[in-house]
């Protein structure tokens, strides 16, 4: 959009005296403060999509990541087999290994400490970890989107300032001497809600693709808690085959006693009544 604009500017401005107005014509008529403020709105722009496809490129990783997890991890036997399946850079890896590292950390531990405590604290801040990680530019986003509208209206009030003083010299009010330096002050008002508007549309997208990938990090963070406190008896339920239904939880059959102990299945995970 900035470079349609540009385009526009630079046409309007080489149509010859006839036509002397256009961006490049505002620009110069603008002086130092006009060239200054236009440079500042195209580098936010230009920084505010690279955050944006970048921050994609980021997250949608993390995204194929979890699909991985869900067919195989855990079909393995234990979580460091599970561990050795995913990408080397996996964030999902990253949470493994941190619990594995806590799980051998809190048996040289001199202070008594519960266990599920050190392991849920451990497992907290390997996610924080991976979440700032992914909130990284998104406050330059923000920043932008909340700055550049006024970034582009100082630009005008100079603008319209200086085409006002020479309105005021030349001695002539007529709408032709008025309407082509102030319509072209005006260009920086639009170029800042040009800059603005996208980042604000960029920063709502990216928070909320962010706060699902935490969702689906923290579900799995608790999954590994579980499986460690209790030495791997607890972890999800198996994915059944393409197309297949997940296995049903156990119903007691007609021999079983009342008293009997039936292993089911509870949102996923393993439990006994």
């Amino acid at each position: 959009m900035i470079t349609t604009i540009l385009a526009a500017g630079g046409a309007a401005a080489k149509g010859g005296d006839a036509n002397p107005y256009g961006l490049e014509a505002a620009l110069r008529e603008g002086g130092l403060i006009s060239q200054s403020v236009f440079t500042i709105l195209v580098l936010m722009s230009i920084v505010s999509f690279y955050i944006l496809f970048s921050k994609l490129f980021e997250q949608q990783k993390i995204m194929n990541q979890a699909k991985r997890v869900r067919q195989s991890f855990w079909q393995s036997n234990s979580l460091r087999e599970g561990s050795a399946k995913l990408d080397k850079n996996s964030a999902y890896k990253q949470i493994v290994d941190d619990g594995l590292a806590a799980q051998d950390q809190h048996g040289k531990l001199t202070d008594p400490v519960e266990a599920h405590d050190w392991l849920h604290g451990s497992l907290a801040r390997s996610e924080a970890a991976i979440n700032s990680k992914l909130g990284g530019g998104l406050a330059f986003l923000a920043t932008v989107g909340s700055t550049a509208p006024f970034i582009g209206l100082f630009g005008t009030v100079i603008g319209i300032y200086r085409a006002l003083i020479k309105i005021g010299w030349s001695g002539q009010a007529s709408i032709d001497a008025v309407a082509g330096p102030v319509g072209e002050a005006l260009i920086m008002t639009a170029l800042g809600l040009v800059v603005a508007v996208p980042a604000v549309l960029a920063y709502n997208w990216l928070q909320r693709r962010n706060k699902s990938i935490a969702e689906d990090l923290s579900a799995f963070s608790n999954d590994v808690l579980g499986f460690l406190a209790s030495n791997g008896a607890v972890k999800p339920a198996m994915v059944a085959a393409a197309g297949k239904a997940p296995v049903a939880a156990a119903r007691p059959g007609p021999g079983t006693a009342p008293g009997s102990t039936i292993a089911t299945q509870t949102g996923g995970v393993q439990t006994r009544p």
